[in-house]
């Protein structure tokens, strides 16, 4: 009778096959995802967030909620991207693509949104 290999050691050279949804989200995306954080991290993010915030009275463009809270409360300010900037620095940048929504609907409306691709 034929000796059956030992799996073990071929297994374990295996790269695994099942990526995290981090993982999978970051690497599927053609932009580089560390410089687009580090554009969220600016003193120019800063500013045109404040800039949007005083535009739209600190008023959810959503719900009509006053964004007075502070994260993480559902009331707290977020600046939103109307349309998903994936990377485009002038979208991502531009004024008009930003809107003042409470952080209740970004984590619950808008979430669901970009989930459905939409």
């Amino acid at each position: 009778m034929a000796k059956v290999p030992a799996l073990k050691p071929a297994v374990a050279k295996m790269a695994p096959r099942i990526a995290s949804m981090r993982e999978t989200r970051d690497t599927a995306q053609s932009f580089n995802i560390n410089e687009v954080r580090r554009w969220y991290r600016s003193a120019r993010w800063a500013q045109l967030r404040q800039d949007v915030l005083v535009r739209d009275l600190c008023r959810c463009q959503r719900t009509g909620v006053l964004l007075a809270g502070k994260a993480p409360a559902p009331n707290s300010a977020v600046v939103h991207h109307k349309v998903p900037h994936k990377g485009d620095e002038q979208l991502f940048w531009d004024i008009n693509n930003l809107e003042a929504v409470s952080k209740a609907w970004h984590d619950s409306e808008a979430q669901r949104e970009e989930r459905r691709g939409g």
